[in-house]
């Protein structure tokens, strides 16, 4: 699969100095593809053709509900609910087949289970943000093997998330040879154990503000350290006041 460099949105990634800078990426994704889908989108035959035919996830929804658009939102909705109800009518209930070469072992109700979740389980949103994401991924490598620079800003970061750094690791595997890849997961390693050593230390500091001996004692960084170790092991999914 090729992929085109997206260098300025990973540099400016970079310098946010966020805990992690695909999940500061992927917010920005994904606020502009909820605006997109009830912007002029909503009436772009090919959106909605994609739209009719895949759907949208749970969290998604709950995404394009609170921008208040309930018209746009009803009209994506009730395009996909017609291409529903016309796949449901293709559906035919059937229960384990016997014997010979088309034979199932599937009982009705799970053959029609599997039906229901081919067509509920898609969503263009997440696909569209998983495309521009795999850009994102391909072009950090890149930076990291060609420009001193952003070598540089890596190594003076906070860090990634355990998810980003995980997906970030299976692309360098596609990208480097093998002594690129050695070298390059070793700083991974190295960033994931120092930024979360530093995470943990001020969330016990934290939790040890609450005795009453250390109440007099300065907070340090650890106002904001139960977000930054959540957001830090599972990618950022609660929202803090600080980075």
């Amino acid at each position: 699969m090729q992929y085109h460099l997206e260098t300025i949105p990973v540099w400016e990634a970079m310098e946010a100095e966020t805990p992690c800078p695909f999940c500061y990426l992927k917010e920005k994704l994904e606020i502009n593809e909820v605006e997109r889908s009830l912007g002029g989108s909503v009436m772009e035959p090919d959106s909605r053709i994609r739209v009719n035919k895949t759907g949208i996830c749970a969290h998604h929804h709950t995404q394009l509900f609170a921008m208040h658009n309930r018209l746009g939102h009803a009209l994506l909705c009730d395009s996909h609910s017609k291409e529903i109800l016309e796949t449901l009518d293709k559906v035919k209930v059937s229960g384990k087949s016997g014997r010979g070469l088309f034979s199932s072992s599937a009982t009705a109700c799970e053959k029609l289970a599997q039906e229901l979740d081919a067509l509920a389980s898609g969503c263009v949103i997440c696909e569209d943000i998983a495309s521009h994401m795999k850009r994102y991924l391909y072009t950090f490598i890149h930076l990291w093997k060609t420009d001193r620079a952003f070598l540089r800003k890596w190594e003076e970061s906070n860090g990634l998330c355990f998810p980003h750094a995980i997906e970030l690791l299976q692309m360098a595997s596609r990208q480097l040879g093998s002594s690129q890849e050695q070298q390059f997961a070793q700083a991974v390693l190295d960033s994931m154990k120092k930024t979360l050593s530093v995470d943990e230390s001020d969330l016990e500091w934290f939790t040890l503000k609450f005795d009453y001996r250390n109440q007099q004692k300065p907070w340090g960084n650890s106002r904001n350290a139960l977000e930054r170790t959540v957001n830090r092991l599972r990618g950022k999914c609660v929202s803090s006041t600080e980075n």
